[in-house]
């Protein structure tokens, strides 16, 4: 089986789909009770499975351990889901002025 294979890109796919409650519960440390309350949160919504299973991606996993951190280190589980969403958004739009500013940049290098 190759990388080229479905199955190859599913599992380099950070959105995929592809733990399910109780493996991520044990991936992150946790309970099954902590990933139901930052889903009640709306930090992450995992996607359901067929016959209705939470199923969690790496990405919803990276985030629910940093949520896991800031709980650790005493902080309510509303308020730790708050910090990381307004860090994942801080992120995005740090991201997205460095490529407006390499554009900019860009754009300058080739008009002179």
């Amino acid at each position: 089986m190759t990388a080229d294979t479905p199955l190859g890109g599913r599992l380099d796919d950070d959105d995929y789909p592809a733990y399910t409650m109780g493996r991520a519960a044990e991936m992150l440390g946790t309970t099954p009770g902590f990933l139901r309350a930052i889903g009640e949160a709306r930090l992450i919504t995992p996607l359901r499975s067929e016959g209705g299973h939470r199923r969690y991606s790496r990405y919803q996993l990276r985030i629910a351990a940093r949520a896991r951190e800031l709980v650790d280190e005493g902080m309510p589980v509303e308020a730790a889901c708050r910090i990381v969403i307004l860090e994942d958004q801080l992120e995005e739009a740090q991201r997205i002025n460095a490529e407006f500013r390499r554009a900019a940049a860009a754009e300058r290098d080739g008009s002179q």
